[in-house]
């Protein structure tokens, strides 16, 4: 199906196809060590996406999810990668997610907290990155423990330390990573949330261009180019969504 010009003008009216990455979340996008550009699925997918429009891709990379949710609300991008959730969603149009992400807790080893129900309860202090998916749904649901904000998702763990915290919470594979580094750290078992990871574009751009997106993300899982991108990447724990 052609897709139409003004269409493409109203998806990236600068001409380039801006993408809003988020390196806060390692199973999407990391930094190469040494060429310091970044890869990962998100920017698999952007590049992807800039081919189907025929444009140029320009990624504006950000270390935290709420700088990256803000560069695409306010339209300094045209596009971006985020967890599905309802404040986000009042100034971007998302797209079905493409991949589940867990959410997990960690704690010390002598910690006497087992299992994921005994988190929320008076006394306990729960870190999280500011501003990410883990914060806006932890917000909404811990009743009685106090949340703490890291600067950013990659930040948690050493905040969660440096700070004599009770628990840390964020993506399951950032937290197993962080706890091979430091001794007498444990991921409490199972999940506390599941994360839905999709493409979202600014809400003033419309639902045409959120139904082009839509389109587009739907092709990526079918085809296996979202599998693929995973298995290319060695990233484990994460699924490839459901074809809705």
């Amino acid at each position: 199906m052609p897709i139409f010009k003004d269409l493409i003008h109203t998806i990236a009216p600068t001409g380039k196809l801006r993408a809003s990455i988020n390196l806060g979340n390692p199973i999407l996008a990391n930094k190469n060590p040494q060429s310091g550009e970044p890869y990962g699925v998100s920017i698999d997918l952007a590049n992807a996406f800039a081919r189907k429009l025929g444009l140029e891709i320009e990624l504006f990379v950000f270390d935290s999810a709420g700088k990256s949710v803000e560069a695409v609300t306010q339209e300094k991008a045209d596009f971006g990668f985020f967890a599905i959730d309802p404040l986000r969603g009042e100034g971007i149009l998302f797209t079905a997610p493409y991949v589940l992400i867990e959410g997990a807790y960690l704690v010390k080893e002598s910690s006497p907290i087992q299992s994921n129900h005994e988190v929320d309860m008076p006394g306990n202090r729960l870190v999280v990155g500011k501003g990410s998916a883990y914060d806006l749904f932890l917000t909404r649901e811990i009743k009685s423990a106090e949340i703490v904000r890291a600067p950013t998702s990659p930040l948690v763990v050493s905040s969660f330390l440096e700070g004599g915290y009770e628990v840390a919470a964020g993506v399951r594979q950032q937290l197993e990573a962080d706890a091979l580094k430091t001794s007498g750290l444990r991921l409490l078992p199972g999940r506390f949330m599941v994360i839905q990871q999709a493409m979202g574009l600014p809400k003033l751009r419309g639902e045409a261009a959120a139904g082009l997106m839509c389109e587009f993300v739907q092709e990526m899982k079918k085809s296996g180019f979202v599998s693929d991108a995973l298995q290319r990447h060695g990233i484990q724990g994460a699924s490839v969504a459901p074809l809705s």
